[in-house]
Protein backbone atom coordinates (compact mmCIF):
# COMPACT_ATOMS: atom_id res chain seq x y z
CA UNK A 1 0.00 0.00 0.00
CA UNK A 2 1.15 3.53 -0.72
CA UNK A 3 1.76 6.36 1.73
CA UNK A 4 -1.41 7.99 0.42
CA UNK A 5 -3.39 4.82 1.13
CA UNK A 6 -2.12 4.75 4.70
CA UNK A 7 -2.84 8.44 5.21
CA UNK A 8 -6.38 8.28 3.81
CA UNK A 9 -7.24 5.00 5.51
CA UNK A 10 -5.95 5.85 8.97
CA UNK A 11 -7.13 9.46 8.98
CA UNK A 12 -10.66 8.67 7.82
CA UNK A 13 -11.03 5.58 9.97
CA UNK A 14 -9.79 7.25 13.16
CA UNK A 15 -11.95 10.29 12.46
CA UNK A 16 -15.01 8.04 12.23
CA UNK A 17 -14.01 6.19 15.39
CA UNK A 18 -13.69 9.39 17.43
CA UNK A 19 -16.73 11.06 15.88
CA UNK A 20 -18.99 8.17 16.82
CA UNK A 21 -17.17 7.27 20.04
CA UNK A 22 -16.89 10.73 21.55
CA UNK A 23 -20.28 11.45 20.01
CA UNK A 24 -22.00 8.84 22.17
CA UNK A 25 -20.26 10.27 25.24
CA UNK A 26 -21.51 13.75 24.32
CA UNK A 27 -25.01 12.42 23.87
CA UNK A 28 -24.99 10.78 27.28
CA UNK A 29 -23.34 13.65 29.19
CA UNK A 30 -24.84 16.84 27.75
CA UNK A 31 -28.12 17.67 29.45
CA UNK A 32 -29.96 19.03 26.42
CA UNK A 33 -29.24 15.89 24.38
CA UNK A 34 -32.03 13.37 23.87
CA UNK A 35 -29.58 10.63 24.87
CA UNK A 36 -28.77 12.34 28.18
CA UNK A 37 -28.37 9.88 31.03
CA UNK A 38 -28.28 6.77 28.86
CA UNK A 39 -25.36 5.54 30.95
CA UNK A 40 -22.12 3.59 30.81
CA UNK A 41 -23.62 0.67 28.88
CA UNK A 42 -24.54 2.99 26.00
CA UNK A 43 -21.03 4.45 25.99
CA UNK A 44 -19.35 1.04 25.92
CA UNK A 45 -21.47 -0.30 23.11
CA UNK A 46 -21.29 2.99 21.24
CA UNK A 47 -17.51 2.99 21.36
CA UNK A 48 -17.35 -0.64 20.26
CA UNK A 49 -19.54 0.11 17.26
CA UNK A 50 -17.42 3.19 16.54
CA UNK A 51 -14.33 0.99 16.34
CA UNK A 52 -16.14 -1.35 13.96
CA UNK A 53 -17.28 1.47 11.65
CA UNK A 54 -13.85 3.08 11.62
CA UNK A 55 -12.16 -0.24 10.89
CA UNK A 56 -14.41 -1.10 7.95
CA UNK A 57 -13.95 2.41 6.57
CA UNK A 58 -10.17 2.25 6.87
CA UNK A 59 -9.52 -1.32 5.75
CA UNK A 60 -9.71 -0.84 1.97
CA UNK A 61 -6.79 1.61 2.14
CA UNK A 62 -4.61 0.67 5.15
CA UNK A 63 -4.09 -1.84 7.95
CA UNK A 64 -7.03 -0.31 9.85
CA UNK A 65 -4.92 0.17 12.94
CA UNK A 66 -6.62 3.42 14.07
CA UNK A 67 -4.52 3.32 17.23
CA UNK A 68 -0.79 4.04 17.76
CA UNK A 69 -0.64 1.22 20.32
CA UNK A 70 -1.96 -1.27 17.76
CA UNK A 71 0.38 0.23 15.17
CA UNK A 72 3.32 -0.41 17.51
CA UNK A 73 2.22 -4.00 18.06
CA UNK A 74 1.80 -4.63 14.32
CA UNK A 75 5.29 -3.22 13.71
CA UNK A 76 6.80 -5.47 16.41
CA UNK A 77 5.04 -8.44 14.82
CA UNK A 78 6.30 -7.45 11.39
CA UNK A 79 2.84 -6.92 9.92
CA UNK A 80 3.70 -3.34 8.94
CA UNK A 81 7.08 -1.77 8.15
CA UNK A 82 8.75 0.29 10.86
CA UNK A 83 9.38 3.16 8.47
CA UNK A 84 5.61 3.57 8.01
CA UNK A 85 4.93 3.88 11.75
CA UNK A 86 5.32 7.71 11.88
CA UNK A 87 2.85 8.05 9.00
CA UNK A 88 0.37 5.73 10.71
CA UNK A 89 0.63 7.56 14.04
CA UNK A 90 0.47 11.03 12.50
CA UNK A 91 -2.56 10.08 10.42
CA UNK A 92 -4.31 8.57 13.45
CA UNK A 93 -3.67 11.70 15.52
CA UNK A 94 -4.99 13.94 12.75
CA UNK A 95 -8.05 11.75 12.29
CA UNK A 96 -8.77 11.85 16.02
CA UNK A 97 -8.61 15.64 15.98
CA UNK A 98 -10.97 15.83 13.01
CA UNK A 99 -13.42 13.48 14.72
CA UNK A 100 -13.35 15.52 17.93
CA UNK A 101 -13.91 18.75 16.03
CA UNK A 102 -16.96 17.22 14.32
CA UNK A 103 -18.38 16.17 17.69
CA UNK A 104 -18.09 19.79 18.84
CA UNK A 105 -19.81 20.98 15.66
CA UNK A 106 -22.63 18.44 15.95
CA UNK A 107 -23.33 19.23 19.61
CA UNK A 108 -22.44 22.93 19.62
CA UNK A 109 -25.80 24.07 20.98
CA UNK A 110 -25.75 21.40 23.67
CA UNK A 111 -22.19 22.32 24.68
CA UNK A 112 -23.12 25.98 25.07
CA UNK A 113 -26.25 25.21 27.07
CA UNK A 114 -24.39 22.76 29.30
CA UNK A 115 -21.58 25.20 30.01
CA UNK A 116 -24.08 27.93 30.95
CA UNK A 117 -25.87 25.68 33.45
CA UNK A 118 -25.19 27.06 36.97
CA UNK A 119 -25.45 23.59 38.50
CA UNK A 120 -22.77 22.24 36.15
CA UNK A 121 -20.42 25.11 36.85
CA UNK A 122 -21.02 25.02 40.60
CA UNK A 123 -20.09 21.33 40.70
CA UNK A 124 -16.58 22.02 39.39
CA UNK A 125 -13.77 22.23 41.97
CA UNK A 126 -11.71 25.44 42.10
CA UNK A 127 -8.83 25.62 39.63
CA UNK A 128 -6.00 23.33 40.64
CA UNK A 129 -7.86 21.65 43.50
CA UNK A 130 -7.87 17.85 43.78
CA UNK A 131 -11.18 16.86 45.35
CA UNK A 132 -11.40 13.23 46.49
CA UNK A 133 -9.05 12.15 43.73
CA UNK A 134 -10.97 13.93 40.96
CA UNK A 135 -9.17 15.54 38.07
CA UNK A 136 -7.52 18.90 38.79
CA UNK A 137 -7.82 21.43 36.01
CA UNK A 138 -10.22 19.14 34.14
CA UNK A 139 -13.12 21.13 32.74
CA UNK A 140 -16.74 19.94 32.87
CA UNK A 141 -16.77 18.72 29.25
CA UNK A 142 -13.23 17.34 29.02
CA UNK A 143 -14.52 13.80 29.62
CA UNK A 144 -16.43 14.00 26.34
CA UNK A 145 -13.17 14.47 24.46
CA UNK A 146 -10.56 12.64 26.54
CA UNK A 147 -10.29 10.36 29.53
CA UNK A 148 -10.35 11.54 33.13
CA UNK A 149 -9.58 9.05 35.94
CA UNK A 150 -12.21 8.34 38.57
CA UNK A 151 -9.46 8.28 41.21
CA UNK A 152 -6.19 10.00 40.38
CA UNK A 153 -3.37 7.62 41.20
CA UNK A 154 -0.96 7.75 38.32
CA UNK A 155 0.64 4.33 38.86
CA UNK A 156 -2.74 2.61 39.07
CA UNK A 157 -4.11 4.63 36.15
CA UNK A 158 -1.07 3.72 34.04
CA UNK A 159 -1.44 0.04 34.94
CA UNK A 160 -5.16 0.03 34.16
CA UNK A 161 -4.56 1.51 30.71
CA UNK A 162 -1.72 -0.95 30.07
CA UNK A 163 -3.88 -3.94 31.06
CA UNK A 164 -6.82 -2.83 28.94
CA UNK A 165 -4.61 -2.24 25.90
CA UNK A 166 -2.86 -5.58 26.45
CA UNK A 167 -6.25 -7.30 26.15
CA UNK A 168 -7.10 -5.31 23.02
CA UNK A 169 -3.80 -6.01 21.27
CA UNK A 170 -3.78 -9.72 22.10
CA UNK A 171 -7.27 -9.90 20.59
CA UNK A 172 -6.12 -8.07 17.47
CA UNK A 173 -3.06 -10.29 17.02
CA UNK A 174 -4.69 -13.63 17.78
CA UNK A 175 -8.16 -13.12 16.34
CA UNK A 176 -8.18 -10.12 14.07
CA UNK A 177 -5.37 -10.53 11.55
CA UNK A 178 -6.22 -11.78 8.10
CA UNK A 179 -4.63 -14.93 6.67
CA UNK A 180 -1.65 -12.93 5.38
CA UNK A 181 -1.09 -11.50 8.86
CA UNK A 182 -1.11 -7.93 7.54
CA UNK A 183 -4.40 -6.55 8.80
CA UNK A 184 -7.79 -7.29 10.23
CA UNK A 185 -10.14 -9.58 8.34
CA UNK A 186 -13.87 -8.81 7.98
CA UNK A 187 -14.93 -10.97 10.93
CA UNK A 188 -11.92 -9.73 12.87
CA UNK A 189 -13.34 -6.19 12.90
CA UNK A 190 -16.49 -7.41 14.60
CA UNK A 191 -14.50 -9.46 17.12
CA UNK A 192 -12.29 -6.51 18.01
CA UNK A 193 -15.32 -4.23 18.34
CA UNK A 194 -16.84 -6.65 20.84
CA UNK A 195 -13.53 -6.83 22.69
CA UNK A 196 -13.61 -3.03 23.02
CA UNK A 197 -17.11 -3.31 24.50
CA UNK A 198 -15.87 -5.96 26.93
CA UNK A 199 -12.88 -3.84 27.97
CA UNK A 200 -15.15 -0.87 28.60
CA UNK A 201 -17.57 -2.88 30.71
CA UNK A 202 -14.91 -4.75 32.67
CA UNK A 203 -11.91 -2.41 32.87
CA UNK A 204 -13.18 0.99 31.79
CA UNK A 205 -14.43 2.25 35.15
CA UNK A 206 -11.15 3.41 36.70
CA UNK A 207 -9.85 5.57 33.84
CA UNK A 208 -12.45 5.72 31.08
CA UNK A 209 -10.37 3.23 29.00
CA UNK A 210 -8.48 5.30 26.46
CA UNK A 211 -6.55 2.21 25.24
CA UNK A 212 -5.55 4.40 22.30
CA UNK A 213 -3.08 7.31 22.52
CA UNK A 214 -4.46 9.10 19.46
CA UNK A 215 -8.06 8.77 20.60
CA UNK A 216 -7.13 10.58 23.83
CA UNK A 217 -4.41 13.03 22.83
CA UNK A 218 -5.99 14.30 19.60
CA UNK A 219 -9.33 15.26 21.22
CA UNK A 220 -7.49 16.71 24.23
CA UNK A 221 -5.66 19.07 21.87
CA UNK A 222 -8.97 20.00 20.23
CA UNK A 223 -10.53 20.63 23.64
CA UNK A 224 -7.67 22.98 24.47
CA UNK A 225 -8.21 24.92 21.22
CA UNK A 226 -12.00 25.10 21.07
CA UNK A 227 -13.65 28.49 21.71
CA UNK A 228 -16.02 27.19 24.41
CA UNK A 229 -16.70 29.57 27.29
CA UNK A 230 -16.37 27.95 30.74
CA UNK A 231 -14.89 24.79 29.24
CA UNK A 232 -12.16 24.64 31.91
CA UNK A 233 -8.74 23.09 31.59
CA UNK A 234 -7.53 20.17 29.50
CA UNK A 235 -5.75 18.38 32.38
CA UNK A 236 -2.33 18.12 30.75
CA UNK A 237 -0.88 16.75 33.99
CA UNK A 238 -2.73 13.49 33.28
CA UNK A 239 -2.28 13.43 29.49
CA UNK A 240 0.85 11.23 29.55
CA UNK A 241 -1.00 8.30 31.16
CA UNK A 242 -3.37 7.47 28.25
CA UNK A 243 -0.43 7.81 25.85
CA UNK A 244 2.29 5.75 27.50
CA UNK A 245 0.07 3.27 29.36
CA UNK A 246 -1.44 1.90 26.12
CA UNK A 247 1.95 1.84 24.38
CA UNK A 248 3.43 -0.20 27.24
CA UNK A 249 0.51 -2.62 27.21
CA UNK A 250 0.74 -3.01 23.44
CA UNK A 251 4.48 -3.72 23.53
CA UNK A 252 4.01 -6.37 26.21
CA UNK A 253 1.16 -7.99 24.28
CA UNK A 254 3.18 -8.08 21.06
CA UNK A 255 6.15 -9.58 22.92
CA UNK A 256 3.98 -12.28 24.49
CA UNK A 257 2.42 -13.00 21.11
CA UNK A 258 5.84 -13.54 19.56
CA UNK A 259 6.88 -15.83 22.41
CA UNK A 260 3.72 -17.88 22.89
CA UNK A 261 1.60 -17.75 19.74
CA UNK A 262 4.04 -17.86 16.83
Amino acid sequence: MSDLDIFVGETSGTAALVLLGDGVVAGVVLKRSKAFGAGWLAICFGYGLAVMVGSYLSAPRSAASLNPAVTLALAIKGAIAWDTVPLYVGSELLGAMIGAFLVWAAYLGQFKAFLRDPNVLAAQPPEGLIHHGAAPRAGPVLGIFSTVPAIRRYAQNFLTEAIGTFVLVIAVLTQGLNQKGTGLGPIGFLIVALVVVAIGLSLGGPTGYAINPARDLGPRIVHALLPLRNKGGSDWAYAWVPVFGPLAGAALAAGLYELAFV
